[in-house]
């Protein structure tokens, strides 16, 4: 039924046509869409709400062996000395390191410095 409908209309909690149902469900509500079907012409109001939160850990966006590009300031010493240890190379033309996940997924000061 929904993919035949056109959402025209994406609010977020507290923008105005949201209020009434923010007092309703608080901060469970995340969305409030405004979809329009053209066969029974109507208009509905959708919301999205948050029903239940597990805690999970996230998967890994890279692989052990996926070669990663780290970007390191020259003159922090400690991590480039770190990131030799670990097998990284130099990437001379690109200026940035390059080593795989693996070596350096248990690192959390190195996988913060992975570029995107």
């Amino acid at each position: 039924m929904l993919k035949y409908m056109k959402a025209n209309t994406h609010l977020k909690p507290g923008q105005k046509g949201t209020k009434h149902l923010f007092e309703q469900y608080g901060d469970k509500l995340l969305c409030v869409r405004y979809r329009y079907d053209e066969k029974r012409q109507v208009r509905i109001k959708t919301v999205e709400i948050i029903v239940s939160e597990t805690p999970c850990t996230p998967p890994l966006r890279y692989r052990d062996h996926d070669i990663v590009n780290v970007m390191v300031p020259y003159a922090n010493t400690a991590l480039r000395d770190r990131l030799k240890a670990a097998g990284g190379r130099w990437n001379q033309n690109e200026k940035y390191w390059q080593i795989p996940f693996g070596a350096i997924r248990d690192d959390i000061e190195l996988t913060e410095k992975i570029l995107e």
